[in-house]
């Protein structure tokens, strides 16, 4: 009995990119021409794009399994048309994310970066390094709301922080105070996490009027998205001392980073790893083929993306 055929769109961990080898007849892009009629299929990260042109080229596509709680990358109006499932990977990565949240926050607060080059340079031999601000105690806005963004409160509580958030409506169940929009949300905190989803209606969500209302003293953190911040009114308010940091592990064109942004002490840089852990992309791992394999047996998503209504193949 054949097994089914699942292209593989890159890049994928090695041990995805295996693990779907091993369990069905695996494609490759490069070999998409000779195999497209047969793929039901798609696994892919959400650093692979899955457009239009690729789900109309294969005509027998039924599943799309992103191994990522953001999905961006996917055309999923053009999919949800064809009544092809989609899938992703939340919650298994939430601790993971929120964890780098705050340790983007921490290290621009209190110039780790900094204070490593400094003790390595021989500095410290020579001088006391500057005093720093502070994270204990201090004011944090969180831009999103979701798992993510709880998880990434509840660690601030911890440190004493007073939390508040914006998302497109108040949430009844939360204890933080709730800021009409992204702007209003800048103005009242010390510092800003940005954690909501992708696409077209967060493009540029972090723009220059939130920049300036988070001033000269404010720290912005990014785990979400690079098209959420408006990347060059940024590099600009660094410039310019209108924004006082930022903790960034997302851009605008991964993994291209602005030289500006480089050239910055007031700057922590990630490569986009916040979800980054062993447990973490193992969880991730695991979860994308169990979506895979659960709709290949019965049409069911163990974690169907909220744009479906229905789980089914014929949703």
């Amino acid at each position: 009995m054949s097994r089914p055929t699942i292209l593989r769109v890159p890049p994928l961990s090695p041990q995805l990119h295996d693990a779907v080898g091993e369990q069905y007849d695996a494609v490759d892009l490069a070999d998409l021409a000779e195999h497209a009629e047969d793929v039901v299929g798609i696994v892919c990260s959400n650093s692979g794009r899955v457009d239009g042109d690729l789900i109309a080229a294969l005509p027998r596509l039924g599943v799309i399994a992103n191994h990522g709680v953001g999905y961006d990358n996917i055309d999923v109006p053009a999919a949800l048309e064809r009544g092809i499932a989609v899938s992703n990977t939340p919650e298994v990565l939430d601790d993971a994310v929120a964890e780098t949240a705050v340790a983007l926050l921490l290290a621009v607060r209190r110039q780790v970066v900094p204070a490593d080059r400094f003790v390595r340079a021989g500095r410290w031999l020579e001088e006391a390094f500057p005093l720093t601000g502070q994270v204990a105690g201090s004011r944090v806005g969180i831009l999103g709301l979701g798992r993510i963004g709880r998880a990434v409160a509840t660690r601030l509580e911890a440190l004493g922080c007073t939390v508040s958030y914006h998302n497109r409506h108040r949430l009844p169940d939360v204890p933080y105070a709730y800021a009409a929009s992204a702007a209003e949300l800048a103005a009242g905190v010390d510092s800003l996490v940005v954690v909501v989803p992708g696409g077209a209606g967060t493009a540029a969500l972090v723009d220059r009027e939130v920049l300036d209302a988070l001033g000269p003293d404010g720290v912005l953190v990014n785990v979400a998205r690079g098209s959420v911040v408006d990347e060059p009114a940024l590099v600009a308010a660094l410039a310019d001392g209108r924004l006082g940091g930022a903790g960034l592990d997302v851009y605008a064109e991964e993994p291209q980073v602005p030289a500006e942004l480089i050239a910055m002490d007031t700057v922590v840089l990630l490569p986009h790893v916040a979800s980054g852990t062993h447990p973490t992309r193992a969880a991730m791992r695991a979860l994308t083929l169990d979506n895979l394999a659960s709709w290949l047996a019965d049409g069911t998503l163990r974690t169907p993306i909220p744009e479906m209504t229905t789980t089914g193949k014929d949703s």
